[in-house]
């Protein structure tokens, strides 16, 4: 699934996010959505969303 539009993207869903602070890195921090924080359709970088365990981040994968 295309982790850039925010259909593909509801509450509940298992993700893989990337934290501001490990951009560079790409490391990948995995959870489960509680508030998907982007309001546009699509971003070029991801959705926004923050996680049952409060990290915000965007989705990089859908599982």
């Amino acid at each position: 699934m295309d982790a850039n539009k925010r259909d593909n993207i509801k509450h509940g869903k298992s993700v893989a996010i990337v934290l501001k602070q490990n951009q560079d890195t790409g490391y990948l921090t995995d959870g489960i959505v509680r508030d998907i924080l982007t309001k546009s359709l699509s971003h070029p970088h991801g959705i926004k969303v923050r996680l049952m365990s409060g990290e915000v981040g965007r989705v990089k994968e859908i599982y």
